[in-house]
């Protein structure tokens, strides 16, 4: 990753620092319980490192548009434990071991544990919501989290063994899935400054298309990137027989089909099946025509941001969409 695109990523993140840091005061509110589990899960995870996208979105697209209070304070806290609930429950869903570096809150404790407390984090956000009283932000919330719930079914029962997935039907899973609460925390941030409605749904879209390439780029990841880069397990995907963009172009384009219907379907895999994986990905040039559909909804993104008034904030925001594309974490 070239220099300057890291940069890019944490000039954003600094845009965003002193509300942030707000937003931990609220959150570390919120964790307090007579359970000392809750506040023990939920710091594990919180506290790891994440970029944190989601409320920085909806904090930077509100200032974007000259917002002036501190509504975005409770409601970027808002999304943050929407999108960390998502993570404890995903970590259980996947098996996962590894998250950000660090062992997830299931392997650390156990599953029940890390269920439980995702469940206390989404009734915290339903708080927030609610103590903010606009009906139409609870509504796009709220939306958001039975769009992200639904989403995570449909991989479970579309995207396991299937050689079969579309790639509409997996651009419809991570729509819902990870899109969705970008695209959300964005409308967000542009409702309570005020925007127009015209400009509104601009931002969602712009989320929505952001949303969608750090997706297919966490997927591209998967197979190319490192654990120490990544924070997580490599190989996860292939070794839970998950179909994401690049199995699908592989398997489409392979002459090798009986090796993906072994591995996938079957899930058969064996010893250096998954270097294999890896070398038929360079011979069908795989990353390569994922990253061109990853540039097409960037290209979508930059569009609908355009619509925005042309400040700092907005060409901060047009970088982090190459930041996206480029990064390797």
């Amino acid at each position: 990753m070239r220099l300057n695109q890291l940069n890019s990523f944490y000039k954003i993140k600094n845009l965003a620092k002193n509300d942030l840091s707000l937003m931990d005061e609220v959150i570390k509110s919120r964790l307090l319980s007579k359970a000392e589990l809750i506040q023990d899960v939920s710091y594990h995870i919180i506290n790891s490192g994440g970029k944190r996208l989601r409320p920085i979105l909806l904090i930077l697209i509100a200032k974007l548009f000259g917002y002036i209070g501190n509504r975005h304070i409770n409601l970027a806290a808002t999304v943050e434990f929407i999108h960390t609930a998502t993570l404890l429950h995903d970590d259980v869903v996947d098996h996962s071991n590894t998250r950000r570096g660090k062992p997830t809150a299931n392997l650390f404790w156990d599953n029940k544990s890390s269920i439980l407390v995702g469940d206390f984090l989404f009734s915290q956000s339903f708080l927030l919501m609610a103590e903010d009283g606009d009906s139409k932000i609870l509504g796009i919330l709220s939306k958001a989290a039975s769009i992200i719930a639904e989403g995570e079914v449909k991989q479970l029962t579309a995207s396991i063994a299937n050689l079969h997935l579309s790639i509409d039907e997996y651009l419809q899973v991570i729509s819902a899935k990870t899109a969705e609460l970008f695209a959300a925390s964005c409308q967000v941030g542009a409702i309570i400054a005020g925007a127009s409605v015209k400009n509104q749904q601009a931002m969602y879209d712009f989320g929505l298309n952001l949303g969608i390439s750090f997706q297919i780029i966490d997927d591209i990841l998967d197979y190319t990137s490192n654990s120490k880069t990544i924070g997580k397990d490599i190989g996860d995907d292939f070794k839970e027989s998950k179909v994401t963009l690049p199995i699908i172009l592989a398997y489409k384009n392979s002459n090798e089909k009986e090796f993906w219907e072994r591995v996938i379907n079957d899930k058969n895999q064996r010893e250096g099946d998954f270097q294999l994986a890896l070398e038929y990905f360079n011979k069908y040039e795989v990353v390569p025509h994922c990253l061109k559909l990853t540039k097409e909804f960037l290209k979508k993104a930059k569009l609908a941001i355009s619509t925005a008034p042309n400040n700092e904030i907005r060409s901060s925001l047009i970088d982090l969409l190459e930041f996206s594309i480029n990064r390797e974490f």
